[in-house]
């Protein structure tokens, strides 16, 4: 198991400062959340890229994925979704991320319009993200918060850049059982997103191990090499304890659940 964290639970915060947190509490890689408020967003320039590049290089942490929020399923105009998603697949390109994050965003469609709308936009931009060497992954969130929900879409797009990252919270909350999500995601599963909440209305993040998130069960039938990224979404809970003094504890605690079993 391989461990990340998002920059969603430090907002705002430099590049440097978040490559020094990831050496020093032992995280192999960082989830950088692409937004104008945040020092990675699609406005950098080719030499801000390549800084960024640079940060992550000499502290041997790897940037594996760009966040974005481009909403693939959304009724919104065909072109504007496509031209962000295409500037993330470049972004990530640049940075050297093997990974970009998108939603689906379906609202209030029929689900068969929202999957189709979705699987049509993957489609066409899989095979740039290909030449490219990105995958794009569709996350569980929102209207298709389910893993089944996820690999209807991805399955039907049938391409081997076009993935999925199960965020266990949104699987959770849908009713499904880890070991279910688990079997439908496993065949396009690009890295698994963890957290822990007080409940499925009380979404404040905390520490991970102390709230009701079935994290043991979502990572053991991971495989070795699984990638596995804490969200801590400090940005939506101000009033949330700050991640930098969690991260070694969490990690630890990861690496615990994460252990083969005897």
């Amino acid at each position: 198991m391989k461990l990340a964290f998002s920059t969603l639970g430090v907002p705002g915060m430099p590049v440097a400062e978040v490559v020094r947190l990831a050496t020093e509490h032992g995280y192999e890689g960082v989830e950088l959340r692409a937004h104008p408020d945040e020092p990675v967003h699609l406005g950098l320039s080719s030499v801000e890229r390549a800084d960024v590049v640079e940060e992550f290089k000499a502290a041997g942490v790897e940037i594996l994925a760009v966040a974005g929020y481009v909403q693939v399923a959304s009724d919104e105009d065909d072109e504007e979704i496509s031209t962000e998603l295409a500037e993330l697949v470049k972004l990530a390109r640049d940075l050297g991320a093997r990974y970009v994050r998108v939603f689906p965003g379906g609202g209030d469609q029929d689900e068969a319009d929202a999957d189709a709308t979705a699987a049509r936009r993957l489609g066409t931009a899989a095979p740039a993200a290909a030449d490219m060497g990105v995958s794009i992954l569709l996350e569980t969130h929102d209207t298709h918060s389910a893993g089944a929900d996820v690999a209807r879409i991805v399955g039907t797009v049938g391409h081997p850049r076009i993935g999925a990252i199960w965020d266990v919270l949104h699987t959770w909350r849908s009713g499904e059982d880890p070991a279910a999500t688990h079997a439908v995601l496993a065949p396009h599963l690009g890295y698994v997103q963890v957290k822990d909440v007080t409940s499925a209305t009380d979404l404040t993040p905390l520490p991970l191990g102390t709230g009701v998130l079935p994290l043991a069960a979502c990572l053991e039938p991971l495989t070795p090499d699984t990638w596995v990224c804490w969200e801590y979404e400090k940005r939506w809970y101000p009033g949330a304890a700050d991640l930098p003094g969690l991260l070694s504890a969490g990690r630890e605690h990861l690496l615990r659940l994460g252990a083969p079993k005897a």
